[in-house]
């Protein structure tokens, strides 16, 4: 799909230049100062690699509206510091404890553990700031729409709670056997709710109607699940290299995955499916989605 791969690069590039622009020493109206320190450990976190899936997701739902594409960016990168903040804190020793993200140490390797702690934390709170800035929205009912969604998809009832759950499932609290549909729940939750988000985003910056939005929300819902599937089936038969992180690790950890409920096979015949349920969904849109259809084939087929 290089027609695909040539537009998400493009978007990337974008958000990575707007991020490093938000992210300056100069502190803003109402800040104080901006610690040399939390500001590189931050930079480091979110600059310097990633596919931009879910502000990608972001901008191209809200183009279907006509939405300005400045604005669709500035809540993108929103968006991309919540994104950021969960790896920061998912790699802490406490979590996952991961040395490499992207190729590059960790936030905590890199600097330390207290440092990365914070970083997560500003980061988060920087996604808010951005989401409810005038130039991402003149409406700001439609902000604040945003940024309730943004912080249900991102907390207690959506990733935050997602990980608590996944910690769960290892068997940190005690022996959990999780089937099928609790994995499921969890992944929604942990992965699928923040690009669940992305669509929806897009479709409430566009100020949709109740049947356009439904319809991003199927497309962001299978797009999360088949994004989870397609993770786990990399750190099972990927290579740590082209990953930019180590491959295997939930076999070691005993994560519950979908792969190990259904199997290597098992996993890819759903992982099709729901491509083919997230491009059903957005028939009513046409070839107006012909790139949202093409960044759900490229979420499965991706090898990094």
């Amino acid at each position: 799909m290089p027609d695909f791969e040539a537009q998400l690069s493009a978007t990337a590039a974008e958000v990575e230049a707007l991020l490093s622009r938000l992210l300056d020493d100069k502190p803003l109206p109402g800040e104080i100062a901006r610690p040399a320190r939390l500001v590189r450990a931050m930079r480091h976190a979110v600059l310097g690699g990633g596919k931009r899936l879910r502000p990608f997701l972001l901008v191209e739902s809200a183009a279907l509206f006509g939405v300005n594409r400045d604005s669709a960016l500035l809540a993108g990168s929103a968006l991309e510091c919540v994104h950021g903040y969960s790896l920061v804190h998912d790699d802490l020793p406490a979590m996952d404890n991961d040395d490499l993200r992207r190729g590059r140490p960790t936030v905590h390797k890199a600097f330390d553990e207290a440092t990365a702690i914070l970083a997560g934390d500003a980061l988060l709170t920087l996604a808010f700031d951005v989401m409810g800035r005038p130039e991402v929205h003149a409406d700001g009912q439609v902000r604040a729409a945003l940024v309730v969604e943004l912080a249900r998809a991102a907390g207690l009832g959506g990733m935050a709670g997602g990980q608590m759950l996944d910690l769960a499932a290892e068997g940190r609290f005690g022996k959990l056997a999780l089937g099928e549909k609790e994995v499921a729940m969890l992944q929604a939750m942990k992965t699928g709710a923040l690009i669940r988000f992305a669509c929806r985003a897009g479709a409430i910056l566009g100020q949709a109607d109740a049947a356009q939005l439904a319809v991003l929300d199927r497309f962001g819902t299978a797009v999360g699940q088949a994004f989870q599937i397609a993770d786990d089936l990399l750190d099972v038969e990927g290579d740590a290299a082209r990953l930019g992180k180590a491959a295997g690790k939930d076999a070691a950890a005993g994560k519950a995955t979908l792969v190990s409920v259904l199997g290597v096979a098992g996993a890819r015949v759903r992982l099709g499916a729901l491509v083919a349920e997230a491009e059903a969904a957005l028939a009513p849109f046409g070839t107006r989605a012909d790139t949202l259809c093409a960044a759900a084939r490229f979420t499965a087929a991706r090898q990094s």
